[in-house]
């Protein structure tokens, strides 16, 4: 048998030379020689270093990103200024193709084009949920604030009237025609598009609307919103950069804690500065009772009490000396404008993360590319659709004056009074103006004259 030759030894598959390594080391340093020993048994890539034509490229392409997204930002607020006063119409048209777009985007995210090819319904049955569903919102909008127009026309009062029915009705043939063009094979992609329609048409088309009203309220009540959800996104960006270091949330890990506060601050501190500004103009603050109306030519309405100067007394502290006053003068409006100030800080923002969740369960970077630079519409939207949900609901629930208007008037006149009753109420009518000087007597009589006697 062959004798083992002393002092040889075979390498393992590390490189080791076979012995146990030691945590001592000639320096007596237990920790350098535990790393030195990691150090051999994991493997090392080198990564091959950029070439100064590669740098170079790298740079032109940031620089060209950057230069053309600074272009479409000051493209995009010359647009929107330029609306904004030119008049309650163009906003109302921009807020219009808002809501187009940003559907088209976030449809075409679940789209499988070659599932879409064999479905040609799909497609068009989606354009038929966005305009049933546009029709039944921008119908209720128009019934609400103009029905002293709508209600007296002979063309427009039967679709005043059934409008509710008539979109229900609308969207009952959408739901018989998806249920009828349903295909073996097919069931999970076509019942998932309409599901992820109907989320489209919520989140999107809905919250939209109700920035759309905002509109109609008073240009502050649409302006307001949008310029604090602009200004907390700059801010947020800013101390960010200048003072951040902690991580806000995973789904944008760029998001840090300081920059989230600081843009809070930032954002609050413009906001009543914004305020005290638009206060200043009844074309911001007053309802729309005029669609050609613009900047210049301004609106005409008694001011909402919010807008007005008002004095508060503060209470008596035990620790002041008596008949010690203090009072405090400002517009109830500064206060509601913290309230905005505080959920564009600290709530809207989860409207971008969660679209920053939507696209990284998909796996794109941006909704499209409508804007370019800045990707698509709904990437510059997402904060400012549940913003302007929620101003309509602040502005409903705390500062709306509910008062009787003509429309509603007209209403309650034509839809619960007969058409005998309707008579008498025009000859009251001309009766009392006559009696408080309004109309002359020669008016009023023959009021009486050409309307016939109740049967």
């Amino acid at each position: 048998m062959a004798r083992s030759k002393r002092g040889v030894r075979f390498p393992n598959r590390n490189g080791s030379d076979g012995r146990r390594s030691s945590f001592s080391s000639e320096d007596g340093s237990p920790t350098k020689a535990k790393f030195q020993t990691q150090a051999q048994l994991e493997t090392v890539k080198e990564q091959k270093p950029s070439t100064p034509e590669e740098k170079k490229t790298e740079y032109e392409k940031k620089k060209a990103n950057f230069m053309t997204r600074t272009f479409w930002t000051f493209v995009m607020f010359a647009m929107f200024f330029t609306a904004l006063f030119m008049g309650h119409i163009y906003i109302i048209c921009i807020i219009t193709a808002v809501q187009i777009i940003s559907f088209k985007e976030v449809i075409a995210i679940a789209n499988v084009p070659s599932r879409a090819r064999s479905l040609r319904s799909t497609k068009s049955l989606n354009w038929y949920w966005l305009a049933t569903t546009m029709y039944f919102l921008y119908g209720e909008t128009v019934i609400y604030y103009f029905k002293h127009i709508v209600l007296v026309d002979k063309v427009l009062l039967p679709l005043a009237t059934h409008h509710r029915f008539i979109s229900f009705i609308l969207y009952v043939f959408g739901f018989v025609f998806f249920v009828a063009s349903l295909q073996a094979g097919h069931y999970k992609f076509q019942f998932t598009n309409f599901a992820w329609t109907h989320m489209a048409l919520y989140l999107i088309v809905v919250q939209a609307h109700f920035i759309m009203n905002n509109v109609f309220e008073g240009m502050i009540w649409f302006f307001l919103p949008a310029a604090l959800v602009i200004t907390n996104d700059i801010f947020a960006y800013i101390c960010g950069i200048m003072f951040g270091r902690t991580q806000l949330i995973k789904l944008s890990p760029k998001k840090t804690v300081e920059g989230f506060v600081g843009a809070w601050i930032m954002t609050i501190l413009f906001g009543m500065i914004l305020v005290n500004v638009m206060m200043r103009s009844k074309y911001f603050i007053c309802p729309v009772n005029d669609l050609g109306a613009n900047v210049f030519t301004g609106l005409q309405c008694d001011p909402n009490p919010v807008f007005l100067l008002k004095t508060y007394e503060l209470p008596q502290f035990f620790f002041l000396p008596d008949n010690t006053n203090f009072s405090v003068t400002f517009a109830p409006m500064q206060l509601h404008a913290l309230n905005l100030a505080t959920f564009a800080s600290l709530i809207a923002p989860f409207g971008g993360f969660f679209a920053s969740g939507l696209k990284r369960t998909f796996k794109i970077k941006d909704f499209g590319d409508s804007i370019p630079g800045h990707g698509g519409i709904t990437d510059r939207m997402d904060c400012q659709f549940i913003m302007g949900f929620f101003a309509y609901m602040y502005y409903h629930t705390f500062i709306a004056i509910h008062k009787v208007n003509l429309g509603t008037v007209l209403e309650t006149a034509i839809t619960s009074l007969s058409p005998d009753e309707q008579v008498e109420l025009v000859k009251s009518m001309g009766h009392y103006l006559r009696n408080q000087g309004v109309l002359l007597d020669e008016v009023a009589n023959c009021i009486d004259k050409i309307i016939p006697v109740k049967r």
